[in-house]
């Protein structure tokens, strides 16, 4: 696991009881005006916490909108196609939308609204919507812990226009994560131009924070470097006796061709600075970034702030030109930090690849062989023992596919264990104390995509085993199946209770939360995701029930759009967000 302390209560040796036992799984709870929950991590303690999506009854503001734009014509031009398309007839006109409220009491409006404007994210002159939201577990109680948001000036409730990402916590609950700052409405006008316009900024793209245990304090982590807002988050947090480490990673500089470009751009005359910098960094990433460690007392006060550096030096050139990157991802309780850095290709000096390092007595050490043709990767958790697990990416049949790994800092030693099948994309997201690795690989193809299932490993072990084989066949009825898949592992404790992603089938809800019916009238079902934990059951057998799927694990590696590993909102949102 990543940085939890031994439990007193550790159970007997897994590789013959807990991976030769049923698991009993239980739901943590829905945040209620939310359809998916995940959790991030979990302490020794028992403190959880996670994130949720696809929040309901997104507010949306259409006061400064002009529904005559070609822009939002189009856009329901072919919405309307394509409900005819699904032989369904439109519900609702944009001047519905305009005049008559429909955005609030007609789900179609709503979903179109939403839809329209999620596929202009980067046209600033629109509103901006985000349905990520941090969230605590308490027993069966799921409570939302606002980041940066802010109540809105134009509608009831929060802006809901900041991603919000709880990360870690720590044993007595104190949490960390990053979020972005809240959108504004504001008057522009153009240089040239007569009449002023509406546009949406922010302060800052993102910002590291720690919150107590209440929720009572929050601490911002400012980055040194705050040009233009700068940038930081904070992705692990571990007890001290003094007080806390959090670690992360926050911007150092701009390099000169950055900032040259910012200058000639970023004027302030076509549109506000603050939408010229997030369309740059957007594009090829403004600042340098370092990893770093903060150092906080009890009373969550930073008292030093350490950067960590990176697997390469550049050179001067590189120094004026190249944004370089380093982040820590992890902490173990010997103060050891994992995480990645941009370094060099060994055939070529001038390629720079982000590798998984560690960091440790000042160094950092990039530990992945790359003449076995290792191009990319992270690592993602380290236990009490020094051990490492994350990932790593090479072609493989022709394709960039990624790897779990451990490797130990004793021996210096990396392992690639064997995953579902060859060409399987295979991920470590936490290890514990005794060598237990968890994390989430694909299981094969169909329809050019891949889906993925959550595995447990032991250290020393020959493949990993699929957490699905060690649930259930049946529901308690016996006839029906199984209601769960377990699609990720995130987090594993020393008694070897697993903390994941599992999907099941609900009935189908629109945007406003209500359900949904298809054209004959009969409710429409979806899968969708849900945090779990998973209980080892003491003597339980392990049932045989392998599904069809287990039996085409290997299958011919077809080339499928990366978009499509998207489609189920699943694994990959926490990946994406935390690193």
């Amino acid at each position: 696991m990543k940085y939890k302390l031994l439990a007193a209560s550790i159970l007997a040796t897994l590789s013959t009881t807990a991976t030769s036992a049923t698991y009993q799984l239980s739901e943590l709870g829905t945040l209620e005006d939310a359809k998916y929950s995940y959790v991030t991590d979990v302490s020794e303690s028992g403190h959880i916490i996670g994130f949720a999506n696809g929040l309901y009854n997104l507010p949306i503001d259409i006061s400064y909108i002009d529904f005559t734009e070609s822009i939002i014509e189009n856009s329901y031009d072919n919405t309307e196609a394509a409900f005819e398309l699904s032989d369904k007839e439109i519900t609702f006109t944009l001047d519905d939308i305009e005049n008559n409220d429909a955005v609030f009491t007609n789900a179609d409006a709503h979903t179109f609204m939403v839809s329209f404007l999620s596929s202009i994210s980067t046209n600033f002159e629109y509103q901006k919507l985000s349905s990520l939201v941090g969230i605590k577990y308490n027993d069966t109680q799921v409570t939302e812990q606002p980041i940066f948001d802010v109540e809105s000036v134009d509608y009831d409730g929060l802006t809901r226009s900041t991603t919000n990402l709880f990360n870690a916590v720590s044993e007595d609950g104190v949490t960390v994560g990053w979020g972005s700052a809240p959108y504004n409405k504001v008057s522009f006008t153009p240089d040239g131009d007569d009449e002023a316009e509406t546009w949406f900024t922010h302060e800052f793209i993102e910002r590291g924070i720690v919150i107590s245990a209440d929720g009572m304090i929050n601490v911002p982590l400012e980055p040194e470097f705050n040009e233009y807002g700068g940038t930081s988050r904070a992705n692990d947090i571990v007890k001290t006796n003094s007080g806390y480490t959090v670690v992360g990673n926050m911007s150092t500089s701009i390099p000169d061709d950055r900032q040259d470009n910012i200058d000639d751009n970023c004027d302030n005359e076509d549109e506000p600075t603050s939408v010229c910098i997030n369309l740059s960094s957007s594009s090829f990433g403004v600042f340098n970034k370092r990893a770093v460690k903060w150092e906080l007392d009890e009373s969550l006060n930073v008292i030093s702030v350490k950067e960590l550096g990176l697997a390469l030096t550049p050179d001067e050139g590189e120094t004026e030109d190249d944004a370089f990157t380093s982040t820590a991802l992890a902490v173990n309780s010997n103060g050891t930090i994992v995480g990645s850095s941009n370094t060099r290709y060994y055939k070529n000096d001038d390629t720079i690849l982000t590798m998984p390092v560690y960091f440790k007595d000042g160094a950092v050490i990039d530990f992945i062989d790359q003449e076995d043709d290792w191009q990319a990767g992270k690592s993602v958790a380290i236990n009490d023992n020094e051990v490492i697990t994350g990932y790593a990416t090479k072609p493989i049949e022709g394709t960039l596919r990624n790897k779990f790994f451990y490797h130990d800092i004793a021996t210096g030693s990396t392992v690639f264990p064997n995953d579902y099948f060859s060409s399987s994309s295979s991920y470590g997201n936490d290890i514990n104390n005794q060598g237990y690795i968890v994390g989430e690989g694909e299981v094969g193809v169909s329809d050019n995509t891949r889906r993925k299932e959550a595995f447990i490993y032991k250290i020393g072990e020959d493949k990993i085993t699929n957490l699905n084989d060690l649930l259930p066949c049946f529901d308690t009825d016996g006839e029906t199946n199984y209601a769960y898949t377990m699609a990720e592992a995130t987090s594993i404790n020393e008694n070897n209770e697993i903390f994941g992603t599992a999907t099941k089938t609900v009935e189908k809800l629109d945007s406003l939360g209500g359900v949904v019916t298809d054209v004959n009238g009969e409710i429409e079902y979806e899968s969708i995701a849900i945090a779990v934990k998973l209980t080892p059951i003491a003597n339980g057998e392990v049932e045989d029930c392998a599904p069809p799927e287990a039996e085409v694990y290997e299958r011919n590696s077809a080339s499928f759009p990366w978009y499509t590993l998207l489609l189920l909102p699943l694994v990959g949102l926490r990946r994406v967000f935390r690193f």
